[in-house]
Formats: structure tokens, sequence, C-alpha cells
């Protein structure tokens, strides 16, 4: 895929990676990792160890969540600089464009995405 091509997909997956780390900052407030994040927020005496927990645990899932699509979105980039963008990563073949334009960080052709699942 030429570098025209690839260029609004480029830009697309910019604008994602930006406004995740924007989000990512925002939620852990700065700084500040999420799990402490989590503790000044669901930390208060009147709050039960459970509701504690359960807290942190919905912050490491969703920790783990954005740090796998930051990965996602940086292997379409590294993709992009190495001429492979828009190549499926196992059998070769092109992407569709209607599949990039829907997850523009899609290493996988339907046919091998659904194998994988």
């Amino acid at each position: 895929m030429t570098t025209q091509l690839t260029a609004p997909f480029k830009a697309q997956l910019l604008a994602r990676r930006a406004g995740l780390l924007e989000q990512l900052a925002t939620l852990r407030g700065g700084a500040v990792g999420r799990a402490e994040a989590s503790a000044e927020h669901f930390g208060r005496p009147e709050d039960s160890t459970a509701q504690v927990s359960s807290a942190r645990d919905l912050e490491f899932a969703l920790d783990e969540h954005e740090t796998a699509e930051l990965r996602e979105i940086d292997a379409a980039l590294n993709r992009m600089e190495a001429g492979t963008y828009g190549r499926c990563i196992d059998c070769g073949v092109e992407i569709s464009a209607a599949r990039l334009h829907a997850a523009p960080e899609a290493p996988r052709c339907i046919t091998c995405q659904e194998k994988v699942e």
C-alpha cells in the first residue's frame, strides 16, 4: 500500500493514539498509577473491602485493555514504516479498505482473524 493510500489511516491511528494517551493520563491522574488513582477514588473509610477490591480489578482490566490497544496502534504504525501495512500478517493477502477504515490497526484479513479467534 502506498504512502498516499496509508496517509488517512496513519492520521486516524495517530489521533486515536493521542486520544488514548490523553485518556490514560486523565484517568491515572497524571503520573499516578491506575491502582493508586483507584485507591484514592474508592479507598474511603466508608467503602467496603469488596468494593475497593472490585474497583481495583476494574482499573487493572481497563489498564490492560488500553495498553493492548496502544500496542496494536503502535504495531500498525510500525507496519506502515516497514511498508507492510494493509497486508495480512498471516497470509499476506491485502486487507480490504473497508476493514481498515473500521479498524485501521487490523493486522489480519477477516479470514485469518476468524481463525485466530
